[in-house]
């Protein structure tokens, strides 16, 4: 269960802006592992996880494309009912707050779980890492 950072792409909310961001990263060569795109009015962040982040960072630069970089928890768990409700109980018993998660599953039995907390090192502890 390592650290891992994801990239945070602030977007204004209409046609073809989800679009210019992945074709951006996808014509660099940049795989994206995991997205979180929620709803939004106006304005919203689109959160991404990607295989090569110095590539992506280089890529949305050159398209001048904001964006920042956060440490999130990345956990990969079993693709089975009751998985995550154990890492999340876990959390919850160290009184760590999970202010969002975001989840990718495989049909070979794992999910990689993406979550972001105030304290990622203190999550890791509750953990067992």
């Amino acid at each position: 269960m390592p650290k891992a950072v994801q990239l945070v792409i602030p977007l204004v909310n209409k046609p073809g802006t989800l679009a210019h961001l992945c074709s951006t990263l996808g014509e660099a060569k940049v795989n994206i592992t995991a997205i979180l795109a929620p709803e939004g009015k106006k304005k919203g962040k689109v959160s991404l996880m990607v295989e090569d982040l110095a590539a992506a960072r280089e890529a949305l630069k050159r398209a001048r494309v904001r964006f920042s970089v956060e440490e999130v928890l990345e956990v990969d768990v079993d693709n089975r009912p009751g998985a995550f409700g154990e890492v999340a109980g876990k959390l919850a018993k160290s009184k760590i707050n999970i202010d969002y998660v975001y989840v990718t599953t495989s049909p070979y039995g794992r999910a990689k779980v993406v979550m972001g907390v105030p304290d990622v090192t203190k999550a890791l502890r509750a953990l067992g890492e």
